[in-house]
């Protein structure tokens, strides 16, 4: 971690009138010109260093975040210096392969690292104006995903869950088996707020990748201090980008769990005194998020792209709450997971129906993936929506009141369940493998109700002469 001042600028101020220290926060008075968000060194008595961020800035108080925590600090032997701007960091490929905190410090037992520039954690999104449009598939693995709702290169697409929801394992999933073809591909993974034992079960899911040189891994634990979870997103995003835009690299971040950092966007918020919006978040949340996600993207006459996973729990489900609400306008679609396809026992537990990938058709179909693949995700949705609408009819009326058709649509969807959505945690499916499954659900429905998919396909799929 450096400080934002380069060897030619102002030397930074420092100052010892350390008032108080308040948990995580120590209170320096007497400053000047020094402003939010700004980065700051401080210097124990032992010589010792730690480093914060301000929180608060009141006529010539100034409120630091301490990212270390204070502990056997003394206030009256305590140095204080503002750099004057806000964090930056080294960037370059030396983050491939090595395990981090939420701040950068390492993790995995290294030295820390190093690059030959440095860039600001803060970021900007990428100028309209010289944005590209998304284009070319990143498979995941999943076939849910993949075949249903395909992720493209430069989109941001979040998965929706709740609490008890594999939702983690998934994230995991996708980093470790997301790849695209024929270009130079890097994964950035974000986790916020994990407990210890999640923290150790990422590290080893993804050690094989890690070992390979293609993934950083930034890891902020729920006993790390809050304005760490606050960094780690932009860190994260900030490594990507440089990957990307100067290194010429396909980059995928990440990001879990989001609602905790709005969690922690909205107890830095109390801590500075702002007023409460929407359920005690603050008003600001809106355009904080979008700061993130909008980093993700493509650029004109620049090699490489940002490609966005975020994942959030909905307290209680909620799609509503303001955290999933907020991401929904902002980003390119959803993938969301459902508890009732959970409880059946299937992984990943995705409500194929719910979840959308509005640039699908910029990454899919003839030229991209296969000439079939969005008939087949067409055909295999509406299957879906009609064994949805079998099965409540069934529900009123009973089985023997459903027309033939009907029960057919009604007998697709365990199939559909067994033999399209359920691949386990530990199998990865090429898109071929993924279409050919769906292909095997839709057969079990009469030609005449396969009325997205080409006739001569059709026929060549049921009488075995497809290839």
């Amino acid at each position: 971690m450096s400080g934002a001042n380069g060897p030619d600028g102002p030397p930074p101020v420092t100052y010892t009138s350390v008032r108080e220290l308040r948990g995580p926060l120590a209170v320096v008075t007497g400053v000047q010109g020094v402003g939010w968000d700004e980065f700051a060194t401080l210097t124990l008595a032992s010589g010792e260093r730690r480093y914060g961020v301000v929180l608060e800035v009141r006529d010539d108080i100034a409120v630091v975040e301490v990212l270390e925590g204070t502990g056997g600090m003394d206030p009256a032997r305590l140095r204080v210096a503002f750099a004057g701007s806000p964090l930056t960091v080294p960037v370059g490929e030396g983050w491939l392969g090595r395990t981090c905190d939420g701040r950068g410090a390492p993790r995995d037992g290294g030295p820390p690292v190093f690059g030959r520039e440095s860039a600001p954690v803060e970021g900007a999104a990428i100028n309209p104006v010289r944005r590209r449009p998304p284009g070319e598939p990143v498979l995941t693995g999943i076939a849910a995903v993949d075949a249903l709702t395909t992720l493209v290169r430069g989109q941001k697409l979040p998965v929706f869950s709740a609490a008890g929801l594999p939702h983690l394992e998934l994230a995991v999933q996708i980093a470790a088996q997301a790849t695209t073809a024929g270009e130079r591909f890097s994964v950035v993974f974000a986790g916020m707020g994990l407990t210890h034992a999640d923290a150790f079960a990422v590290r080893d899911a993804l050690e094989e990748r890690a070992a390979a040189g293609e993934l950083c891994l930034l890891l902020n634990t729920a006993d790390d201090p809050v304005i760490e979870r606050l960094l780690t997103p932009r860190l994260a995003l900030t490594v990507a980008e440089h990957l990307a835009f100067d290194g010429g690299r396909h980059v995928l971040v990440v990001m879990t769990d989001m609602t905790s950092y709005a969690e922690a966007l909205r107890e830095v918020s109390a801590a500075r005194g702002e007023v409460p919006a929407r359920r005690a978040y603050p008003g600001y949340l809106y355009s904080d998020l979008a700061s993130l996600y909008e980093r993700c993207g493509r650029i004109a006459g620049r090699p490489g792209s940002v490609t966005v996973v975020p994942v959030l729990t909905m307290p209680a489900g909620d799609l509503t709450h303001p955290v999933p609400d907020l991401t929904g306008y902002i980003t390119e679609g959803q993938i969301v997971l459902s508890p009732e396809i959970h409880a059946a026992g299937v992984y990943p537990p995705v409500d194929a129906l719910s979840s959308l990938s509005r640039l699908m058709r910029r990454g899919a179909g003839p030229g991209r993936t296969r000439p079939d693949h969005l008939d087949v995700a067409a055909q295999l949705t509406a299957a879906l929506a009609r064994a949805r609408q079998a099965a409540e009819l069934a529900a009123l009326a009973g089985e023997t009141a459903l027309s033939p058709a009907d029960r057919s649509y009604l007998a697709l969807y365990p199939v559909y369940l067994r033999d399209f959505l359920d691949q386990g945690r530990d199998r990865t499916l090429t898109l071929d493998e993924s279409l050919e499954r769906a292909w095997r659900v839709l057969l079990t429905l009469p030609p005449g109700e396969l009325g997205m998919l080409p006739a001569a396909v059709v026929r060549a799929r049921t009488t075995g002469a497809a290839p």
